[in-house]
């Protein structure tokens, strides 16, 4: 397919009842382009849609953070934190191994123990700080964690707030095991 370009400075028209889990709001539609696209490559009609920041909020769960984060089209956080070394050792236990698409992580990091991802809590990526806030649930099994980005703690100001491929992680506190993991 040819690739599509959609502006994000432009704005169309609001769509309606956007449902996302149990959030319903608006959102903008993106255009005829962007939806005869999708629905071309997909085969099913399909419209693009963008959060609308301007009239929506869609808050993360309270009762794992204390401050008022919120999301906008992810699951149910904004962060979702793996490593690659997480995969390997789940994959170890599979018949068929599976990629790292099916998690679907915005935060990949590698070169420590299995799961160990599990146990951060006080976590600084480059210039950014993040809190671990919860095991990230996946039907049978939890695998990754739910992040948040701690923007009163980050020394990163204004733009360029981007995390680029070979990121510094450090990880400034933890909890000593699984089992202290809000899950």
């Amino acid at each position: 397919m040819e690739p599509l370009k959609v502006c994000l400075n432009k704005q169309y028209e609001v769509a309606d009842d956007i449902t996302v889990w149990e959030w319903t709001g608006s959102a903008w539609d993106e255009g005829a382009e962007a939806s005869q696209w999708f629905s071309d490559y997909l085969g099913n009609p399909t419209k693009l849609v963008r959060f609308n920041t301007a009239t929506e909020i869609r808050k993360v769960d309270p009762d794992y953070v204390e401050e008022q984060h919120q999301t906008f089209f992810s699951d149910g956080y904004p962060f979702l934190l793996v490593s690659q070394e997480s995969l390997d050792a789940l994959n170890e236990l599979l018949e068929e191994p599976i990629s790292m698409n099916r998690f679907r992580p915005n935060i990949l990091v590698e070169g420590c123990e299995p799961y160990s991802e599990d146990l951060w809590r006080d976590i600084k990526i480059s210039k950014f700080s993040f809190q671990g806030v919860k095991l990230c649930a996946r039907c049978k099994v939890y695998f990754g964690q739910n992040i948040v980005w701690n923007w009163r703690d980050s020394s990163a100001k204004g733009d360029g707030k981007v995390l680029k491929l070979g990121d510094p992680v450090y990880v400034f506190k933890k909890v000593s095991s699984s089992a202290e993991a809000a899950a």
